[in-house]
Order: structure tokens, then C-alpha cells, then sequence
């Protein structure tokens, strides 16, 4: 046998010898694994029937920031609105319907039944959740706690009484619920020195989520995110665009944020990176609204044509015409012609194109307490 012949042998032996080796290592490495195992919270599935789209429940969670809340569970939430019926609804907000309810404490609060697509995930919603839960200011809404199951996730807020800045508008009638039954009551118009109270007391709420060591943004500021208590007193709700960013860094987004008429230039022209500007320009739309009672997204005739509110506004005040104004439904009496003059003054400075030059809330606050001196 020659060398050749040998050294192919001793190379195919050893080519054997080494595929089994390495087929014995996967047999034993077969029956050696375990895969992992993963944990799933226990859970409290509804009862048949109740509420079809909570059936496939996997994960329970919940948390109160208030002590009026004691334990939430999410079939007591069911029950308080009745399956979450048309007939409780108070409110349509961003990313959800808003429900009245009675909780089995007897506590009154307004219940939010969030859309599926509200929120990226469950930790980025309990995230957000435990950050504005945290707030606490009387222009707030307060965030009492929240409930999720599964895709379901509802957000428990504190009631006020005497609905959105928009129904005293706008609607000339409300529905009350007054023991159970439906009351149709006419809303008279609110006085101007109950329009400058509500005024200022947004410009508070918003100076002080500006004004937190990471400021917040509400992005959707408008009449109808304003809530009304019994002494009409203005509490800002509706924190679904909501967002916290650096003092160094505005918060970049590629979807616009808010509504039609209360949105800034700036956005027109593709900024879509929200500061606190933006709220601030929307806070400056509002004020023009609440003193003239039109909505900022109808045309307004001046001269014979049709222009948009704030161009009307900037007009107006040019002209001297601050008075003219003001809705009719205000008595002149009342009204201070310097005093007018200021309000629609500080309203036009939150509107500046310019978002640099729009000024701080803290500001606005600080003119707006001088204007009531």
C-alpha cells in the first residue's frame, strides 16, 4: 500500500471520527436544554358577557395616586359606567370617549376608556401615567389612577362639575344628570370677569408644566380640554399629546399635534417640533375666543370678506376696535375699555408668527395678574 493510500485512510478515519464527536455533543446538548420559562401576572378575567373585548385578557395592572382610590380593579369599572354606555358619556377626548361614574366608594369620577392605539406599549403607558400622576395643581386635572388589562387601558380622573369651557360657549344648552334622570338647562353667558378668571387660570396651569424641571407640553390646548368646577375655576384636562421633554431639546415629531385653529404657523410650514411655544400660541387663540365667543376655526367677515379669527383680531386691535370685539352677550357696562385693550394686547403677543419672540407663560401670568389689579 503506498503513502498516498495511507494518507487518504488516515484522513477519512479521521473526518469520521470527528463527525461523531461533534453529532454526539448535539445529542447531548438536546436533551440537556430546558427552554425558559416566563411569568404572566394573575389576572381577573370579567365575567362571560360583560365586556366581549376584555375575554383575552394577559395582563392586570393598576395604580392609584390618590387616596380617595383606595383599590381599582377593572371590573368595578365596567359596572360604574355600565359597560362603559353611550348614555355615561361626557366627553370625547383625545385617543378615547370620557365616562361619568360612581365608583363603589361613592367617589364621582370621570372615567377615560383609551383607543387601543393611544399609547406604543404598556410600559411606555404606565410611564406615562406615573409622570402625570404626579401632578398636582389646582389648573390641573387630577389623574386619581388607572386600570389596564390586556389592550384596555381606562384612566380615572377627578370629576368637575360644570363641564368644558367649550358647552359655555358654544352650546346653548346642556343635559345635567340631577338623580339619575336627564335636565335640559339653558347655560346663561358667562360674565367678562368670569371669562378673565378662566383665562387666568390657564395660564397658571400651563406656567407650571412649562415650569417643571422637565417641562410638559400640552400640545392641544383648546376650550374644550378646559373643565369648569362649581366656582368656575379652570382646570386643564385631556393629556393624550401630552409630552415631557429636556430644557435643552425640543421634542421632535414627525405627526402634528392639536387642533385645527389652534395650531401655530410654525406647523403650516412643517415644524413639527413641539416647545413650549406652541402651547403658548394656542393659549393666545383661546383668549380671542373666549372673549369673542367664535370658534377659531370659522371665518370671520371683515371688510366685506371672509378671514381667518386671529387676522380679524390683528385687525381689530390695529383699528382700535377691541370693544367691538367682545361678544355681544357682555354687558358694556361692565367692561373696562382699557382693560379690554390690554387683554386682546397680551392675546396678540402669545400669537406672534414668530415662536421666539411669543412670550413666556410665567409672563403671561405676571400681565395677566396686573390686568386684574
Amino acid at each position: 500500500m503506498g503513502p498516498s493510500i495511507q494518507a487518504l485512510i488516515a484522513a477519512a478515519a479521521s473526518f469520521v471520527v470527528i463527525t461523531l464527536i461533534f453529532a454526539i455533543m448535539l445529542l447531548f446538548c438536546k436533551r440537556t436544554y430546558k427552554p425558559p420559562t416566563y411569568r404572566t401576572r394573575a389576572v381577573n378575567r370579567p365575567q362571560p358577557n360583560r365586556c366581549s373585548d376584555l375575554s383575552s385578557i394577559a395582563l392586570f395592572d393598576s395604580a392609584s395616586f390618590d387616596p380617595s382610590l383606595s383599590q381599582i380593579s377593572m371590573s368595578e369599572l365596567i359596572d360604574a359606567t355600565d359597560n362603559f354606555s353611550t348614555d355615561k358619556i361626557i366627553g370625547d377626548g383625545s385617543f378615547g370617549f370620557v365616562y361619568k361614574a360612581k365608583l363603589s366608594s361613592g367617589v364621582t369620577v370621570a372615567i377615560k376608556k383609551l383607543d387601543k392605539d393611544a399609547f406604543q406599549g404598556f410600559r411606555e403607558f404606565r410611564a406615562e401615567m406615573e409622570t402625570l400622576g404626579k401632578l398636582r395643581h389646582r389648573n390641573i386635572v387630577k389623574i386619581l389612577g388607572y386600570c389596564a388589562s390586556g389592550l384596555d387601558r381606562v384612566l380615572i380622573y377627578e370629576f368637575v362639575e360644570n363641564g368644558s369651557l367649550d358647552q359655555w360657549l358654544h352650546d346653548t344648552s346642556r343635559n345635567d344628570d340631577v338623580d339619575g334622570s336627564k335636565q335640559l338647562n339653558s347655560l346663561c353667558p358667562l360674565s367678562w370677569e368670569t371669562r378673565v378668571k378662566i383665562v387666568r387660570g390657564v395660564a397658571n396651569g400651563l406656567a407650571y408644566l412649562h415650569g417643571l424641571e422637565k417641562p410638559i407640553i400640552h400640545r392641544d390646548i383648546k376650550s374644550s380640554n378646559v373643565l369648569l368646577d362649581s366656582d368656575f375655576e379652570a382646570h386643564i384636562s385631556d393629556f393624550g399629546l401630552a409630552r415631557r421633554i429636556d430644557t435643552s431639546h425640543s421634542h421632535v415629531s414627525t405627526q402634528v399635534a392639536g387642533t385645527m385653529g389652534y395650531m401655530p404657523p410654525e406647523y403650516l410650514g412643517g415644524n413639527t417640533a413641539a416647545t413650549v411655544m406652541l402651547d403658548v400660541y394656542s393659549f393666545g387663540i383661546l383668549m380671542i375666543e373666549i372673549a369673542t365667543q367664535i370658534r377659531p376655526n370659522l371665518p370671520v367677515v371683515l371688510d366685506g370678506q371672509e378671514v381667518g379669527l386671529l387676522e380679524w383680531a390683528r385687525t381689530m386691535e390695529a383699528r382700535n376696535k377691541e370693544i367691538e370685539m367682545v361678544d355681544s352677550n357682555i354687558s358694556r357696562e361692565e367692561l373696562s375699555e382699557a382693560g379690554v385693550r390690554e387683554y386682546f394686547r397680551i392675546a396678540c403677543m402669545c400669537t406672534n408668527e414668530k415662536s421666539r419672540e411669543r412670550p413666556a407663560m410665567s409672563y403671561v401670568v405676571q400681565l395677566l395678574d396686573e390686568l386684574v389689579a
